[in-house]
């Protein structure tokens, strides 16, 4: 039976700590010049429906950097667009590929796709989760900080599928996650209270960066929320990573942003751009961080 990547939950604390740990000496070989061809005369199959630039980039660089080679299918190019059942699609494609990143707008459609592929499912996003940029985030904060366990986290925001992504990675990383959100944008409540004593959840986010190690914002109407972006403005008022929000942090505190973002609304420009921000290091990771998840569901 194929190993999936659907959530973070599908790691054990262990299998994810050797994933970062492979991104960051697959990083170091990739800027020593050394090659890996780990993966030679594998096949990726990226199957979106969902655009996307950080994501499709890192999976296709990543899976050619390890000797392999990517074929990517929109809704253009396949036959889910002309009404045919998931089912019949992930059947199909995982007897011709050899492991394959969905990046959709449901779990369960993602979660019906890999109960019927015969090869590893990588979720590349949904409306609930986002794992391998949580993944990435992860490394990006080992690289600068090391163990991120009895580390405090803020995720400042919408309780979006980043934030679910985070909550898992608290529980599995024992790290402290402290979640700042408006009324009506929580993150899931089950999640939360699986979590335990890992995550808080409250409408301030001055006191969720109090003491913080890493701020975590996104933007706050995500794809296909645009109709509600009047109303989410005004409902995160306040909620902005900027300088004055920082300053009640810990003074070496880290700034991280999955892109893209939106400078004056829920990160500063001087955030961004300044001294703490390590979005551009975060970025690069998806590429180390999906090449060692590949090698995981592909090798073990």
């Amino acid at each position: 039976m194929s190993k999936h990547l659907l959530s973070l939950m599908d790691l054990s604390p262990g299998d994810l700590r050797r994933i970062i740990e492979r991104a960051i000496e697959l990083k170091a070989m990739r800027r020593e010049g050394k090659g890996c061809a780990s993966l030679e005369g594998k096949v990726l199959g990226l199957m979106f429906e969902k655009s996307s630039t950080r994501t499709r980039v890192s999976f296709e660089s990543g899976i050619f950097q390890l000797g392999g080679t990517a074929i990517f299918l929109s809704p253009r190019d396949t036959q889910l667009g002309r009404g045919e059942p998931i089912e019949d699609t992930a059947r199909v494609l995982s007897r011709m590929v050899d492991i394959i990143a969905v990046r959709t707008f449901g779990q369960d459609t993602l979660e019906r796709f890999a109960a019927h592929s015969r090869v590893p499912v990588i979720n590349a996003l949904t409306d609930r989760y986002h794992p391998c940029q949580v993944l990435a985030d992860i490394q990006t904060f080992v690289e600068h900080r090391g163990d991120i366990g009895g580390a405090t986290v803020a995720w400042i925001g919408d309780g979006n599928n980043m934030c679910n992504s985070f909550i898992n990675a608290a529980r599995l990383l024992d790290f402290d996650l402290r979640v700042a959100c408006p009324s009506g944008y929580l993150p899931d409540s089950e999640l939360v209270r699986q979590a335990g004593n890992r995550v808080s959840v409250s409408p301030d986010p001055g006191a969720a960066v109090s003491g913080a190690d890493l701020i975590v914002t996104d933007v706050w109407a995500s794809m296909g929320q645009e109709a509600e972006q009047g109303a989410r403005l005004a409902a995160f008022e306040g909620y902005q990573v900027n300088e004055g929000l920082m300053a009640k942090a810990k003074p070496g505190v880290l700034v991280m942003h999955c892109l893209p973002a939106h400078r004056g609304e829920e990160i500063s420009a001087e955030v961004l751009n300044g001294p703490h921000s390590v979005v551009w290091d975060e970025a690069e990771n998806r590429l180390h961080a999906q090449k060692a998840l590949m090698e995981y569901l592909l090798s073990g």
